[in-house]
Order: C-alpha cells, then sequence, then structure tokens
C-alpha cells in the first residue's frame, strides 16, 4: 500500500500537506511517492519535499523523475544528490509536455522515452530501484495498443523493478491489462492505482487531464443521482473507490496506490473500511523495492 502526493507551493501549504501525511502514518504505507512538474515546474520543490520526507518520518520514499526539459547531465547531477542523501528509489517517467504543447519534444542532450531514462539509472546508480507507469485503459497517445505493450516491455527489459498503473475505475481493465503483461513476458510486479473521486469538478478535471478514462456507466449514473450535493458524490466516489481496493485485494494484487490530491481523509476512510491499518498485510509483496 502506497501514497502519492504532489509538492505544496507555499510554507503553509507544506504544512498541511504534513499534517496530512501524518494522519496516514499509522496506515504504515510501503511508500510514499512524489510527483515531478511538467518540464521540470516543480523539480526543486519535489526534491526539498522528498528530503524532508526522508528526514522527519519513518516512510520510504520514492521521486518522480522525468525526461521533459532535462539533459542527461542535469538528470545525473538530481540521482547523485538523492543518493547522496539516502534515496534510492525512483519512479522514471518519459513525462508531458509542457502546457501549451501537443507534442512531446526531448531536451537535445536528454532522452526521449522512458526506456532510456531507466537504462541509463540502471547502469550508473545500478543499486537504485526503478518503478515504471503503466496504462490499463491505453497511454493518452498510443494509437496501437499492441505496440504500447512493446513500450512497457522495453522498460522493463532496460531494468525497471515494477509497475505502478495509473487510476483506472474498472477492475476489469486493470485485470485484463495484467493478463496482455503476462502474455509479453513481463513479470515485474504490477501495483494498482486507485484515485476516489471527490466531486463533478475532479471527475471533469480526470477526464480532461487522462484523455483515457474510461467511467463505468453504472459510476456515472451513481454520480448523476448524488450531484444535488456534494458529500454524497464524495460518498459514492468513496464507495466505488473502497469496492475496487476490496475487489483487488480479493485478487491478490501485489499492492494498492493511492493518488490522494495530498488529502488524507478519503484514502484513511477507504482503509479503515477494509480493515486495513497496516502494511502487514502486503509486506510480503514488496521485496521489489
Amino acid at each position: 500500500m502506497s501514497f502519492e502526493f504532489f509538492p505544496p507551493k507555499t510554507k503553509e501549504g507544506a504544512g498541511k500537506l504534513f499534517s496530512n501525511i501524518q494522519d496516514l502514518s499509522y496506515l504504515k504505507p510501503n511508500f510514499i511517492s512524489v510527483t515531478y512538474g511538467a518540464n521540470g515546474t516543480t523539480r526543486e520543490l519535489t526534491h526539498d519535499l522528498l528530503l524532508r520526507l526522508k528526514k522527519e518520518t519513518p516512510f520510504s520514499v520514492i521521486s518522480h523523475l522525468t525526461c521533459v526539459g532535462s539533459s542527461k547531465d542535469e538528470i545525473r547531477e538530481i540521482l547523485k544528490s538523492y543518493d547522496e542523501h539516502g534515496i534510492h528509489n525512483i519512479m522514471a517517467l518519459r513525462g508531458d509536455p509542457p502546457i501549451g504543447e501537443d507534442n512531446f519534444v526531448p531536451h537535445p542532450h536528454g532522452f526521449q522515452y522512458a526506456a532510456d531514462l531507466v537504462a541509463f539509472i540502471k547502469k550508473e546508480f545500478s543499486h537504485m530501484g526503478i518503478g515504471v507507469a503503466g496504462f490499463p485503459e491505453g497511454h493518452p497517445e498510443s494509437i496501437n495498443r499492441l505496440k504500447e505493450i512493446e513500450f512497457l516491455k522495453a522498460k522493463v527489459d532496460q531494468g525497471a523493478d515494477y509497475i505502478c498503473t495509473q487510476l483506472f475505475f474498472d477492475n476489469n481493465d486493470f485485470y485484463d491489462f495484467c493478463e496482455r503483461c503476462e502474455l509479453a513476458g513481463i513479470k515485474v510486479p504490477i501495483i494498482a492505482g486507485l484515485m476516489p473521486i471527490s466531486s463533478i469538478p475532479n471527475l471533469k478535471r480526470i477526464a480532461e487531464l487522462s484523455r483515457r478514462a474510461r467511467f463505468p456507466a453504472a459510476l456515472l449514473r451513481s454520480l448523476g443521482r448524488a450531484q444535488h450535493s456534494d458529500e454524497a458524490v464524495e460518498k459514492v466516489g468513496l464507495h466505488w473507490a473502497t469496492e475496487q481496493a476490496r475487489d483487488l485485494l480479493d485478487h491478490q494484487v501485489k499492492g494498492i496506490h493511492f493518488y490522494t490530491l495530498n488529502r488524507s481523509r478519503s484514502t484513511m476512510t477507504i482503509c479503515e473500511s477494509l480493515g486495513i491499518n497496516s502494511s502487514e498485510i502486503l509486506q510480503d509483496d514488496t521485496s521489489f523495492l
């Protein structure tokens, strides 16, 4: 079980975030990850947050690292800094194009694909653990689902230790994705990414950002019945995510990664509803970290 946060933009936000992280500490997550903005826009904030988490909490921390806007030398220096501070786990991503741009353009002295970044980390920092992203509903830019799995396998072949998926709302999409990975010879653990819908604007934002998000009719119907009340919408989102997590646990998923949006209450509610109050349930499946 793991949680994802994004760097705060203000000191007030940093204080609130740490309060939320402390609220979740009794759940004993296997790791906490911190996102990395497009074009390196939150690079320093990510770095500062990671160091503080490493210093002030007992959690294993994972930094997102993207190919966007960085040369190989810059990425090497970032990794050296993490290494010196005891941060040895990286989520290696190609990254999204900067806001206002439709296509990803690699740095002239950087990496074009996430697989290239994985290979670089494995070569120069071989002791580091490396996670990569998977897309149960399809990569936003993919026009060929067969090639998509080939690209994922390339990341694994270059040294990725595990796959953490983007959010999804139908577990059948996740199970099918896992089966297609197995057929392709991908044998590393696959962690399921979940995010409860908290509001109608949140739903629309997910649809806008992911572009491939598939919202089951049953979920939309329930949200439609609840749309008169923000509280009711949040309860529907929590219930749906809780049932997803219960089903995933029943199917012995390797891990569940909660996209928290820097809030603790929803994640706490889901875990408590499922009887999860420590990492003991999944500890046997975390040897890949």
